[in-house]
């Protein structure tokens, strides 16, 4: 079991309401201080009923139901990332905008290198920031020019998944916990699950993925015959290191954040506080 999930029934108010969290990386206090991941937390109905369904099957109480939003191996991941990248390939075809962004830990299934291929030829633009292993060779003629693949080795450990796809200007943004790697499709429990507030999907593409594509600093880019090399500078330009733009950002949304709770606080009365007299009738 790769999957990282958590599930709380809760009685509100109203009613028995289910808090999910989702993520990318272990609930490990010891990695946390080395990886950077991501999670979801949410109580939409159709994310606890599929978190629900899955406990249920990993405690043996029922067999595999299918889903309402979350993305599951070994049951239909692969299939499902097939189908977002060959939908791809008919917009590109359809002359509608198509682009795949990935950010996964390694690429090695060849289903999906084929798909990717078929997509790159059609005129899909792809993005790939692949930290580990890759078997996809990019640049290559009529095979794969359209397709980029960049690796970031840097102070903290990028651990989370994102997968992007354009869909005609109607974006999709996948986070989870599978690599690309036949290993996550057949042989583990895995989980993507779709960011579907339009702002945090807006966020996800603009502050995870633009940002190390811009990276010229720690970034490696993939060769056609396996190499690596640094990205090109023009003289002038200013140096972008992915990594400190995150924590650059992270202290900006934490000023921020504490700015407006400060705002938020009640005001108070600019009259001294008044010591009152004791009650006439005793404690």
């Amino acid at each position: 079991i790769h999957a990282k999930m958590l599930l709380v029934v809760r009685k509100d108010d109203d009613c028995i309401r289910r808090y999910v969290h989702l993520g990318t990386g272990n609930y490990n206090p010891q990695t946390a201080r080395l990886y950077t991941d991501l999670g979801l937390l949410t109580c939409r109905p159709d994310f606890g009923e599929d978190a629900t369904n899955l406990f249920n099957l990993l405690t043996g109480i029922c067999q595999f139901q299918g889903t309402r939003r979350l993305l599951v191996a070994p049951f239909e991941l692969r299939e499902r990332m097939l189908a977002l990248i060959r939908r791809e390939t008919e917009h590109a075809q359809q002359g509608l905008p198509a682009r795949i962004v990935a950010k996964t830990n390694a690429l090695v299934d060849r289903e999906i290198i084929q798909a990717l291929y078929l997509a790159s030829q059609a005129g899909v633009k792809i993005d790939l920031i692949v930290r580990g292993i890759c078997c996809l060779r990019p640049g290559l003629a009529g095979v794969s020019e359209n397709i980029t693949v960049r690796s970031i080795v840097d102070r903290f450990l990028e651990h989370s998944r994102i997968y992007y796809f354009e869909n005609a200007c109607q974006p999709e943004v996948f986070l989870g916990s599978a690599d690309w790697m036949p290993r996550n499709f057949l042989r583990r429990i895995e989980v993507l699950f779709p960011i579907e507030d339009g702002n945090l999907r807006e966020r996800a593409k603009r502050e995870l993925l633009d940002i190390p594509l811009a990276d010229n600093v720690k970034a490696r880019l993939l060769q056609s015959d396996g190499s690596h090399q640094r990205p090109s500078v023009k003289r002038g330009a200013p140096l972008r290191r992915s990594q400190t733009d995150f924590i650059e950002l992270a202290r900006s949304n934490h000023a921020n954040s504490a700015k407006a709770a400060k705002d938020k606080r009640p005001a108070r009365s600019k009259y001294s506080r008044v010591k009152l007299a004791g009650s006439p009738f005793g404690k």
